[in-house]
């Protein structure tokens, strides 16, 4: 593919598993350097030597990005080894099940805190490197930010703060050159939903589902 990053700095949160991982991959084939920031050490081991072959420069940063000093810490990295930052992707997510009766505020307090405040804290800390750039910040939501969704109430009301986040984002920061955007996705297959507490049986009666809410039925849903 075209080499259309070179040069380009990306930083991508969650890009361990999932959409975050595609997303870093397919930086990297573009000629990217990218900052790939995950929890687990080992499968970040694993996205470097891939980002590597994949054409890309690999950092790999350990990091909760709910916690402050952790992201500021990630973004001193980057600044240091890259000497700067062009694009900004939040990919990382959590999701569990629950109705306005029986979530509980630990499993609230968590979707809000990676879902949206990291979102938050991730952008602000970056704006002043991307403001420098004139970069790019690309948010990962969901289709559950703009339509409601029983039984996923706490996930939907993140997405949904996402998608207020990015425009009122996009807004402020157009002025100095830096674009915000989000994408939507629908069901893409990856890891969240079993990691959130969904059993296999239950995960494979969702997608099954699934097909018939896709206009391109089980075409649209990708294994990422």
């Amino acid at each position: 593919m075209e080499k259309s990053f070179i040069g380009k700095v990306v930083m991508v949160t969650g890009s361990t598993s999932g959409i975050g991982h595609a997303v870093a991959l397919r930086f990297a084939e573009a000629g990217a350097r990218v900052a790939a920031l995950g929890r687990d050490q080992s499968a970040l081991g694993q996205v470097k030597s891939e980002i590597e072959r994949a054409g890309g420069e690999a950092l790999t940063i350990a990091v909760d990005v709910t916690s402050e000093q952790q992201v500021r810490g990630a973004l001193d990295q980057i600044s240091n080894n890259f000497s700067g930052l062009d694009v900004l992707v939040n990919a990382a997510g959590h999701i569990s099940s629950g109705t306005i009766e029986n979530t509980k505020l630990e499993a609230w307090d968590a979707m809000m805190d990676v879902n949206l405040r990291a979102v938050f804290l991730t952008m602000q800390m970056a704006a002043p490197y991307l403001i420098k750039s004139k970069g790019n910040i690309v948010n990962i939501s969901s289709v559950t930010g703009l339509r409601s969704f029983p039984g996923v109430l706490a996930y939907c009301v993140s997405k949904a703060g996402v998608d207020q986040l990015t425009r009122c984002s996009a807004l402020e920061l157009a002025s100095q050159g830096v674009r915000v955007n989000a994408v939507n996705p629908g069901v893409v297959v990856t890891e969240i939903h079993k990691r959130g507490g969904m059993d296999l049986e239950d995960y494979e009666r969702f997608l099954e589902h699934s097909k018939t809410t896709h206009p391109l039925d089980e075409s649209a849903i990708q294994k990422r």
